[in-house]
């Protein structure tokens, strides 16, 4: 299976159903791409929190979720994007239980500790982009 011959698909984010089409393209695309169960569980959960974040917080916006490959290991990259009010205080929206929404607040702290790279950008209203990257465990047969 050779990555490049995949696009990334996207996924707009305008209403509650939005969230679980993305997470099934998420853990369909995982499953295409030989990931474990656990592991594309992990990548649907992520996916979910996401989007969930973008349609709880800044109403409408993007999932992309892009297959990508680096030293012959296989990997999800996936990028959640909107142009919201941004997120005031980062680190704060970091700390495990902390939520603005009254949920349990284990969204963006989940979803660092469950991916295996995390990035966030945000700038107060303009809007947020976090870009997560889950890597295969198994290598790319050449």
């Amino acid at each position: 299976m050779v990555v490049a011959d995949y696009s990334p698909e996207t996924i707009n984010i305008e209403q509650e159903s939005d969230i679980v089409t993305a997470r099934q393209v998420g853990r369909n695309m995982s499953k295409l791409f030989g990931f474990g169960t656990i592991t594309q569980s992990r990548i649907a959960t992520s996916i979910s929190e996401l989007a969930r974040n973008i349609y709880l917080y800044a109403g409408t916006g993007t999932i992309t979720i892009s297959p990508i490959e680096r030293e012959g290991v296989i990997g999800l990259k996936i990028t959640a994007t909107d142009s919201g009010p941004g997120i005031p205080d980062i680190r704060q929206a970091l700390d495990d239980g902390y939520s603005t929404s009254g949920a349990l607040g284990a969204g963006l702290p989940g979803v660092r500790r469950m991916m295996d790279e995390f990035e966030i950008h945000s700038t107060l209203g303009e809007g947020t982009r976090v870009i997560v990257v889950k890597w295969s465990d198994q290598v790319k047969e050449e």
